[in-house]
């Protein structure tokens, strides 16, 4: 089942110069693409200044593990691509190097890939030790009760400094993947990024699936859960707010800020606890037949551009029938 990705390594890998991960050498699956969308800055006149590092981390491949297991996944990043390259690796490596069952044990699959995304969250805090260290020691140069501007006024290198340890602290990762093993996939998330499912019905018309749910303020489960923990939230807004601290998404991997540092957010400071998690929302096995055409996995950036330039409110459908043109133009 071809794949199509949104952001990826190829790309960052020609651009800039990261270091090689042991994901480089998976073997690549040939029944799929990767495709990107540059980040760009623009002075006043809407000239382009320069372009910008790509934050968006893809992952595909086929591992031959007593069984060949297919793994694709889209990893958004937040301030940074940083950690959605540490959640890549450490998700695939979680996977592909644990025991996916060889029979069709549902349960199983979903307890490894709920466990793979939460050991990205348990490895992440004991790499930021020394950072949070250093800025409980800067916190502590500051008189208690000062504000935030009278502090930029007498300590201007303890709050510059403060600012570029929270800036790296705020990195964060939205992940969405999917696994096929023996016809069966399961489909896993955080964030905004969708994995769509694209198959012809018994008319051959094409339909599009959606087994990933979006964490943000639109859907209802997460306002419930949010609300449950006291914060008000009323038109897609906590306290006249879109955004959930520094960040649209409610649910992510990483971002401390957002997480052990809610607190600092008035919008989200009456929270009882942290209202951002990175517990994934999981979906399988799905049985997969010959009515199955194509898979993709978006990300936000992608379906935002597209439903702004074409006004769609069928932004998983137009992006299905762009993928069968272009598929069309091949053959």
């Amino acid at each position: 089942m071809p794949t199509i990705l949104e952001g990826g390594p190829e790309y960052n890998k020609l651009i800039f110069n990261y270091d090689r991960s042991w994901t480089d050498d998976l073997p690549v699956c040939k029944v799929s693409g990767v495709g990107y969308l540059t980040r760009q800055r623009y002075d006043e006149l809407g000239q382009r200044r320069e372009e910008l590092e790509s934050e968006d981390i893809s992952l595909r491949c086929c591992y031959d593990d007593a069984g060949v297991v297919w793994l694709y996944g889209l990893f958004n990043g937040h301030n940074g691509a940083e950690t959605a390259r540490f959640a890549r690796d450490r998700i695939a490596a979680e996977i592909l190097l644990g025991q996916l069952p060889i029979t069709e044990m549902d349960q199983t699959a979903k307890e490894i890939i709920q466990q793979s995304f939460l050991s990205v969250e348990g490895t992440y805090l004991e790499t930021i030790d020394n950072k949070l260290l250093q800025r409980a020691s800067l916190l502590l140069q500051l008189p208690e009760g000062i504000s935030h501007y009278d502090a930029y006024q007498q300590y201007p290198q303890i709050i510059e400094k403060l600012k570029e340890l929270e800036e790296e602290l705020s990195c964060g990762t939205g992940a969405s993947i999917a696994i096929l093993k023996n016809n069966r996939l399961y489909v896993a998330n955080v964030g905004e990024s969708r994995v769509l499912l694209c198959k012809t019905d018994k008319d051959d018309v094409l339909r599009v699936i959606q087994p990933t749910v979006d964490h943000n303020l639109t859907n209802l489960d997460e306002v419930m859960r949010l609300t449950n923990l006291g914060l008000k939230i009323a038109d897609g807004k906590i306290n006249g707010n879109r955004m959930i601290g520094n960040q649209s998404s409610t649910r992510c991997l990483c971002n401390f800020m957002i997480k052990g540092a809610y607190k600092d957010f008035d919008e989200l400071s009456a929270a009882s606890a942290e209202p951002v998690i990175a517990e994934p929302h999981i979906v399988g096995g799905i049985s997969i037949d010959s009515s199955y055409r194509f898979m993709m996995i978006a990300s936000p950036g992608l379906l935002k551009t597209l439903e702004e330039a074409t006004g769609t409110n069928q932004v998983n459908k137009e992006l299905a029938l762009l993928v069968v043109e272009q598929v069309k133009t091949l053959m």
